[in-house]
């Protein structure tokens, strides 16, 4: 089951949430720390400015002034992205805050015409390696970016303590598109032929995600006749940073609720749906 997940209505309204949050932030907020561990608060902004700059050059523009080199595995291309971005931070901190909204409120503005520009059933410029494709349509590439908007600047939410955005018109979405690499998170996971695995987040939102293993293959299902082999229960708040990795199974675990097949419960933790 991949049903096409529409976020294009919502680049422009969540970059308007940024600047309005970037802009009532007092100047001790900027240096206080986030759940990316070694970025602050003015890091994560520069970081989302980066990614602006980089998606209107390359996408956009066809312009690639820092061709990647040949990877042997896939931790060599997260080493490089990883150096890429620490390189962009590190250089930025020269600029001011006030700086950095000017051209993240200018830049989101041109990125947001851009992806509402791209047709959603033609392949896109990346695939989306953390869900295990090998090419996307663009409707996935564009979900992908919007998940890496949302999840930085909830990182910043949660620093400098404003309210989230974990309504449903948010978050629904967000998740969505993280379960998109329950398949691949299970793709070596042996279990026999109609094991059904349930995901359920709890809290402000709540939803749940069927993964269903038939004729050897794990897919995304719509609620099927067969009862859940292992059910995985999570809050919210903890399902996204766990997702972008920003807190590790072991660290949650005590507020994690597993029922049924335990092992099987434990690969879900295992799930990663950003580049890291």
């Amino acid at each position: 089951m991949t049903v096409m997940i529409e976020v294009k209505h919502l680049f422009y309204e969540l970059d308007f949430l940024l600047i309005d949050l970037l802009k009532s932030l007092e100047p001790s907020d900027w240096e206080k720390p986030t759940s990316a561990k070694l970025w602050n608060v003015k890091d994560v902004a520069s970081h989302l400015l980066d990614t602006n700059l980089r998606t209107l050059s390359i996408q956009r523009d066809g312009y690639f002034g820092e061709k990647p080199p040949q990877f042997k595995e896939y931790k060599d291309l997260i080493s490089w992205l990883n150096q890429l971005n620490a390189d962009w931070v590190n250089a930025s901190k020269r600029l001011s805050p006030d700086v950095l909204i000017g051209l993240l409120e200018s830049s989101g503005k041109e990125v947001s015409d851009y992806y509402v520009s791209l047709p959603e059933m033609e392949e896109a410029i990346f695939s989306v390696a953390w869900a295990g494709e090998e090419k996307s349509l663009n409707w996935m590439h564009l979900a992908r970016e919007y998940t890496e908007k949302w999840h930085h600047q909830q990182q910043i939410r949660d620093a400098v303590g404003k309210p989230s955005l974990l309504q449903a018109r948010y978050f629904e979405p967000l998740m969505d598109t993280f379960m998109m690499a329950l398949p691949f998170t299970f793709a070596k996971e042996n279990a026999i032929d109609s094991t059904v695995i349930e995901v359920k987040i709890v809290g402000e939102f709540s939803k749940s995600w069927w993964l269903e293993k038939n004729q050897d293959l794990w897919k995304l299902i719509k609620q099927g006749s067969n009862p859940p082999t292992s059910i995985v229960q999570l809050e919210d708040k903890i399902a996204w940073k766990l997702f972008c990795k920003n807190l590790r199974p072991q660290d949650i675990l005590h507020k994690i609720e597993i029922s049924g097949d335990l092992k099987l419960g434990k690969r879900v933790l295992e799930m990663v749906s950003v580049m890291a």
